[in-house]
Parts: C-alpha cells; structure tokens; sequence
C-alpha cells in the first residue's frame, strides 16, 4: 500500500478539518473551517470547502457582524447521505458582554446548492416556560449516524450555568444528546437567544452533580460517536439499531475522577413525553432523559481513558468502540472493547505514543492517527502498522485527525505550513496509489 501527498489548500487563511465526516458523500469535496486555531471558533467566520481534484475553494458560509467576540463557526460536518454541511455557529447577538461560549451556540446547516442560507437544526429555547423539543444551552461537535437521519452532539445548558451562579448545589454538567428530524417552533424574539429549528433535540445521558464513589454514576458526558453504520449486535443475537458510545467521568473508590466508556441504547420512538420525565427542563433542573434510553457503563479499568483529547469511534457493523488510553509501558495506544462490555484489546503496539484523535475506513480494516509526528494507519484485525508519511519536525506534524474519504481511498488532515504571521494550518491529502 502505498500512498501519495498532495497539498491541497494554499491560501493565507486557516484550513481546519474537523475530528470527522469531512468529506461530502461522493468523496469530491472536503469542509474546513477557517480556523487557524483550534480554540478559536468564537471569531471564525467562514465555513469553505475544496474540490479534490481540482483544490478550487468554495464559500458555504460566512458569519453577519462578525467581531472576535462571536458568533463564530466552526467544526464543520458533511452528511453521509445529502450534500448538507452541518457546524457550530454561536449565538447571533453575540458581543463584548455574551460572547460565544459552550452554553451560547446551536447547530447550524446549509446545502452546497445553497450557500449562505442558514438551516437552524436544533430550536434553542431559554425562556420558561421551556419548550420540548428545544434545548437551553450549547450543542457541539456534531456528527451524523450512518444513516445520515440522526445527529448526535455534546451540550451545556445555559439555565443551569446562569443558576449555579448563586446556587453552589448545582452545576453546567456537560452532556450528550440528539436530534432527529421534526421540527420544533419557538417563539421568536428580538434578540435572537431563541430560535426554532428542523429537528427535535434530547439529551440522552444521565449526570449528577456528585457521583458515588465506586458507582457508575457520572459527572460528564463528552466525545461520543454513534455505534456502527445500522448499530451493532447484542450478546444474545438480536439488533440495537441506534446507540451511542461516550466518555464518562465517574469518581472511582478513591474519590478520584476516571473517564470510562459507556454506551446509551436509544428506541426507535424517542419523543414520547411522559409525566415522569422533563425533556424540556425547567428553572431549577436540567432537561431530562427520554423513556426507553438505557446507559450502561463498558469499562472499568484503573487508570481509564488516557491521552490527547479524542472522540471514540466504532467500526462499521458496530462490533468494537475504539480509544485511547495508556498500556502496561505507560505508552498511549489505541484499544477496543465490545459495546457488549467484556476485556479491552490492545489494537497498537507502538514504541512511541497515539499524538492525535483517529478514524475507522469504511471497511472497518484500517484505523488512521497520527504517532510519531507522522500519520499511521494500523490493521484492526491483526495489529499491523504502516507509518504512510514521512516524520515531520515538530513545527510541521500533522493536526488533528485524519479523514478518510467515503471509498476509502484517500485521507486528509491538517499540517501548518510556513512561519511566523505566514504559518497557516493547510489541507493534506493522502491518495492510494
């Protein structure tokens, strides 16, 4: 296998690619943001995307009122199915006293054949009373299950960090949830805090301010990804459609915070309100998880998931969740459990350490991530490894995670090129030759 470099962006901007799901659905285009900072999503205005035969660069979307306290956009998204970019956009009114933050963004979409014409996805509602089917926070890092239908997100909730301000008892735990197509209406205001959106939103994960030591309860829900391209299959033969893996902190017996994995199995039927539950929330109490959605914890080891900040991922028929965490030379590897629980598998068996997040081809044979500042990929089934770029300096590693394409043909990832006010995160490209 060999594969072949080419650079694809030049121009004197930033070019990030978000942790997945770049590539549009025919493999013909790839979206960045124009971050040239991770961090800075608050002040990026533009989502673009490039052409991977051509490099011709296009705009989708670009912010209105732009300044460096908001909206923003970024981490950008392309679905599996439609020609529909999917990213973060911060609240609209946004400036020097509400600037972008975790609990004042939303999830915004536009059609290639559509640029500049927004689709607001999930409805925000932070006036009580709250609607169902709305959210009163921040989604982020969005992605798409297999089937383009779905889209799962983490989220803080804006009520509950503006009432932990002078309530100590609660907090703005952070969360995972979803959203499914059925519109929500919410009623317009002058500001723009509230919108209505094209899909109905949930949170799906249950925290608590103070988990049990020792127990499975958690305080964080983060870095998610969807199980499988159809889910995967139970211990005793029979389907879970749609699940998600995520990260969870618990409080181990020491008192002290670990991040395992958990999996949360969703019905079919999801939005059914019932007496007992809140999906909306109210003044005092986050939004509730819906009937028929059940968290179950994978993992439980000493030291948890260890490494640089990454968000799991599954192979396709959903049989393995992959992570980071450390081995017995305390060296960052790659691993896989069942999301039927069972003992973890070493997948790498590097000298040197996982330095990034990673991805799964669509054939479920090959795991892409960068080690070693150069990118690998590594053979799920039996451990092979091939360093496929050559290493680079310190300055010029590649960032982030590799993307693979819909065919699994080719990767792209982030690498800075140049120096000084003239180093500029660009796009990569690694084609099969």
């Amino acid at each position: 296998m060999k594969f072949q470099e080419v650079q694809l962006t030049h121009s004197s901007q930033g070019h990030t690619l978000h942790n997945t799901q770049a590539f549009s659905k025919d493999g013909q285009w790839i979206v960045y943001d124009t971050r040239n900072d991770d961090a800075q999503i608050g002040s990026t205005p533009s989502i673009e995307m490039v052409n991977v035969q051509t490099g011709e660069t296009k705009p989708l979307y670009h912010t209105e009122h732009q300044t460096v306290y908001g909206p923003g956009v970024g981490a950008a998204t392309f679905s599996p199915t439609q020609d529909r970019v999917l990213f973060i956009h911060g609240i609209r009114n946004a400036n020097a006293d509400q600037p972008y933050s975790i609990t004042r963004r939303t999830g915004v979409a536009v059609d290639m054949d559509a640029p500049q014409h927004p689709i607001f996805m999930d409805a925000r509602d932070i006036t009580p009373p709250f609607t169902p089917g709305a959210l009163r926070g921040g989604t982020h890092a969005h992605s798409w299950s297999g089937d383009g239908q779905w889209i799962s997100f983490t989220y803080n909730d804006y009520v509950m960090e503006q009432l932990a301000k002078t309530d100590p008892s609660v907090a703005d735990l952070r969360m995972v949830g979803i959203m499914i197509p059925k519109p929500v209406a919410v009623a317009p205001d002058s500001n723009f805090e509230n919108h209505s959106g094209a899909y109905f939103s949930m949170v799906v994960t249950d925290v608590t301010e103070r988990p049990h030591p020792g127990s499975d309860e958690i305080d964080k829900a983060f870095d998610e990804c969807w199980i499988g391209k159809e889910g995967y299959q139970r211990a005793d033969g029979s389907r879970q459609q749609r699940a998600i893996a995520f990260q969870g902190n618990v409080r181990n017996e020491a008192d002290h915070t670990v991040t395992e994995i958990f999996v949360v199995d969703l019905p079919d039927e999801i939005t059914a309100e019932t007496r007992e539950k809140q999906l909306a929330g109210t003044v005092v109490s986050r939004p509730e998880v819906p009937q028929g959605v059940l968290q179950r914890r994978i993992t439980h080891s000493v030291h948890g998931v260890e490494g640089p900040r990454h968000w799991l991922r599954t192979t396709p028929d959903g049989s393995q969740i992959c992570y980071l965490a450390k081995d017995e030379k305390g060296i960052v590897q790659l691993f896989g459990v069942s999301p039927n629980g069972g003992t973890p598998q070493k997948i790498t068996h590097n000298e040197f350490p996982v330095q990034s997040p990673f991805n799964i081809d669509p054939s479920g044979t090959w795991i892409a991530y960068v080690a070693d500042n150069s990118v690998f990929i590594t053979d799920l089934a039996n451990g092979t490894t091939h360093r496929i770029t050559p290493r680079f300096s310190d300055a010029e590693s590649p960032v982030g995670a590799p993307n693979w394409s819909p065919d699994g043909k080719m990767l792209a990832y982030n690498r800075f090129v140049g120096t000084g006010e003239q180093r500029f995160l660009q796009i990569f490209l690694l084609s099969i030759k």
